[in-house]
């Protein structure tokens, strides 16, 4: 067959043997009178680092984990470039990109997708051309190969003259940046009039003006991607104007946003507007930042915005809070909990919370390399501390993560100058993006709710088709040494969605992707959020049922070993059941943990199901226990599920998956007109300090659990806190006005109050607290009156431009 690529790629080919043989071939794609002497080896410099950025420095291709990857990496390449057939509309035979109706429909998603992964597929033939140790170093026959599949992709589709069609990202970053990738790492191989094509393209699909608007689809980490883009288009074709233009235009990712697209003062990130995704898209946002942050040190073209420093302080205040032993917390990944097992994934490598944390670590020391060496110090300590936690999915045998990642990671956990962190203790309340972290010594939880600005859930190219109530205050929690696979043991595709941890759903049927796509669905409240004074918290969410008339007020209390949870107004006329989900633990496989309530055992048998009536105390072993004060009617059961990546993703396996679950549930009834549910959670608990914990039925005081407010003490840890979802009197407190607040009395003779407005519209507050207060300590600008005595009265103005974050008062007592 003779065809415009092979003669180009025959004539590539002969390209790349003229450079074997040591002839000139390289030239520049802008004229060389654009381009002086110092030019061209500043950019010839940073193809450079970019290509060491690319394949990785600092190991042994002889050595492991190296030696193993790096073949794996040769074995890859090996069958796509065996496998690879040029043919019209086609590199790959299952990478069909011709579109027979151009569009932007679900279809036309799945030919651009296709053309992506193909640059996808030669980028790894680069890579295998490109490193040591993979048996293809420099192997002519695979040369031919790249250079005839960039050809190929050329002519056909990613060109000047093409129109795009399917998905914007398929075209502005994800083809380009691999495409520009191998225009590096062939950089030698490549005549000028090829280097000149593929930059020409890049121009036509990723003009100036993708970013010269904050908007759109250019915010964010899209925005850091484009710029990545820009930033190799301008080096591989020696323009400096482009790599100007790139830098100039990360500026504005940098500054703190207070709405939509970005990192916010408190530690949120969003994307998509309304998406907590510090999990995925900040993932990429922050190794592209790290990236572009290396490459650019000490050029012509080096980022020195002072907003910076914005960055550097995100690593502790927003990805730090999300990391644990290695993980990256499914709720603020978005999407990204459907992408388990791909049906086109060859390896056939089971993505999750680990594997997609691991990249999230060797990116925050790379950034290090340009932070501050106090900061980088820290971090790399940091890192050190998660690596050798991660004992459920050690970093160091993540097939998915690239050489480079690896070699980094590798270099900490060598590095004996480094003294390993331990993983922190406190609560960080992240108002902007309705999430929730509590750590304490053995364990760590998560909490996701939904409000006006943040989304029930998101959906969208076809990915978490069944996410729905993810946002209805599901509650996640990890122990240090057990439990770290909760979530990564294929626990999306198997869980059942209505019965997700902590939530409180209608058993009204939803369609897959119901809402919409791309975070479209909000509730219409406003009250959700909190007070902390940094180690605890008072938590509460009105929740607004996805396409339901279910409404319910619930409230966590985070304290030291224990979360209180109570839930009160449950109401709900879908006409279908109502229920309130204490837990739902995934088992694994087997399933055979054994279930405690009131000191009997219960059945282990599959399938098992019991009522629990007026049930004080249940365990888990190897898990936590649980407590229902005074009492409770608890629906337990256990359950084999069977369920398909595909169920959830419709480009996952359809391989059928079984796991067992535990789940202890609140059965509301049919449309329920007032409930209400109250249970302690605690991670870790034993048997013995469970039943111990029920026994001490003065431990904890439930003060209100009503639709109006909701409060609890523990007196001996001098706690107080109370939601108050409307203006009213809770135990010693009373609020004029919807309020969140938590009272921590310590044992030198002082008291911390915490106030926060999670509706953000409360221009004036009086709290009074019947309490004696001797004194004022400190006080925020907020409070305009503060009157002491045989009570405390808090006058606090213009709570509502603090977009929900907490105040502090702190008295002395008596």
């Amino acid at each position: 067959m003779t065809t415009r690529w092979s003669r180009r790629g025959f004539l590539a080919a002969s390209t790349g043997t003229a450079v074997a043989l040591g002839l000139s071939v390289r030239a520049s794609a802008s004229p060389p009178s654009a381009v002086t002497a110092a030019e061209a080896d500043e950019f010839a410099t940073l193809r450079q680092k970019w290509r060491t950025l690319l394949l990785g420095e600092g190991f042994s291709p002889t050595s492991e984990p190296f030696k193993s990857r790096l073949a794996e990496l040769g074995s890859t390449a090996s069958q796509l470039q065996s496998s690879m057939a040029p043919a019209a509309g086609s590199l790959w035979p299952d990478l069909v990109y011709a579109d027979p109706e151009p569009d932007t429909d679900q279809e036309s998603y799945g030919y651009s997708g296709n053309m992506n992964a193909s640059y996808n597929r030669i980028s790894t033939l680069a890579q295998a051309y490109s490193q040591q140790g993979t048996g293809l170093t420099g192997d002519t026959g695979l040369r031919d190969a790249i250079l005839t599949g960039l050809d190929h992709l050329h002519f056909e589709v990613y060109n000047a003259s093409q129109t795009r069609y399917g998905n914007w990202y398929s075209w502005q970053i994800g083809a380009p940046q691999a495409l520009l990738d191998v225009c590096v790492l062939m950089y030698d191989q490549l005549s000028a009039e090829q280097i000149a094509d593929h930059v020409a393209a890049v121009d036509h699909f990723v003009p100036d003006s993708a970013v010269a608007g904050y908007s759109g689809t250019s915010t964010g980490a899209n925005r850091v991607a484009l710029c990545r883009v820009l930033a190799l288009r301008g080096i591989v074709g020696a323009n400096s104007a482009k790599v100007a233009l790139a830098r100039d235009a990360l500026s504005p990712v940098f500054p703190y946003v207070t709405g939509g697209d970005g990192l916010y003062a408190d530690g949120s990130f969003v994307q998509h507007t309304t998406v907590p995704y510090t999990g995925s898209y900040g993932s990429v946002l922050l190794g592209g930042l790290g990236m572009l942050f290396a490459l650019l040190a000490g050029s012509s073209w080096e980022v020195t915005d002072a907003n910076r420093q914005i960055v550097f302080d995100a690593v502790e205040k927003a990805w730090a809070p999300f990391l644990y032993n290695g993980l990256v917390m499914d709720g603020v990944s978005g999407r990204a909990i459907s992408r388990g097992l791909s049906a086109s994934d060859t390896k056939q490598i089971q993505q999750d919370d680990h594997l997609r944390g691991h990249p999230i670590l060797a990116s925050i020391v790379l950034l290090g390399q340009g932070a501050s060496a106090t900061e980088n110090a820290r971090w790399r300590g940091l890192v050190k501390g998660w690596l050798q936690r991660d004992y459920y999915s050690p970093p160091m045998s993540n097939r998915s993560i690239g050489l480079t990642g690896l070699a980094r990671l590798k270099s900490v956990l060598d590095d004996t100058s480094i003294t390993s962190v331990a993983e922190p203790t406190g609560h960080r309340l992240f108002t902007n993006m309705a999430r929730a972290t509590h750590r304490r010594p053995g364990w760590a939880a998560s909490l996701s709710m939904a409000d006006r600005r943040i989304t029930y859930y998101e959906t969208g190219n076809g990915e978490n088709l069944r996410g729905w109530h993810t946002g209805s205050g599901m509650l996640y929690w990890w122990g240090d040494t057990f439990g770290n696979g909760q979530y990564s043991d294929a626990f999306w595709p198997t869980v059942d969605p209505y019965r997700l941890p902590g939530t409180t759903v209608s058993r009204k049927v939803l369609a897959d992707a119901a809402g919409g796509d791309w975070g479209a669905s909000l509730p219409d409240v406003n009250w959700v959020g909190g007070a902390t004074d940094g180690q605890r918290a008072a938590v509460g969410q009105y929740l607004k049922g996805l396409q339901s008339t279910l409404l319910a007020k619930k409230s966590w209390f985070f304290l030291d070993d224990t979360v209180v949870c109570l839930g009160a107004g449950i109401r709900c006329t879908d006409g279908t059941a109502v229920e309130s989900t204490i837990e739902n633990r995934n088992l694994g496989p087997t399933g055979a943990t054994p279930f405690v309530v009131d000191g009997t055992t219960k059945p282990a048998t599959y399938p098992w199901s019991a009522t629990l009536r007026g049930a004080a105390w249940a365990h888990i072993g190897g898990h936590g226990g649980y407590v229902f004060p005074g009492g409770a009617s608890v629906k337990a059961l256990r359950d084999a599920r069977d369920g398909r990546w595909s169920d959830i993703n419709k480009g996952g396996s359809t391989t059928v998956l079984n796991r067992k679950y535990l789940t202890m549930y609140v059965d509301h009834g049919t449309d329920p007109t007032d409930n209400t549910y109250a249970y302690l959670l605690m991670p870790g608990a034993t048997a013995a300090q469970t039943q111990a914990r029920a026994a001490a039925t003065t431990w904890l005081t439930v003060l209100a659990n009503t639709n109006d407010q909701q409060g609890v003490a523990v007196p001996s840890l001098g706690f107080t806190g109370v939601n108050f979802w409307f203006s009213g009197t809770v135990g010693a407190l009373v609020a004029s006005n919807p309020c969140s607040v938590l009272i921590s009395e310590k044992s030198d003779g002082t008291a911390v109050i915490c106030v926060s407005d999670p509706m953000r519209m409360q221009t004036s507050l009086t709290l009074t607290w019947n309490r004696a207060v001797s004194a004022v300590i400190s006080k925020p600008s907020t409070v305009t009156s503060a009157t002491t005595g045989a009570s405390l009265k808090l006058t606090f103005a213009d709570l509502s431009t603090t977009k929900g974050a907490t105040r502090k008062v702190t008295v002395r007592l008596g």
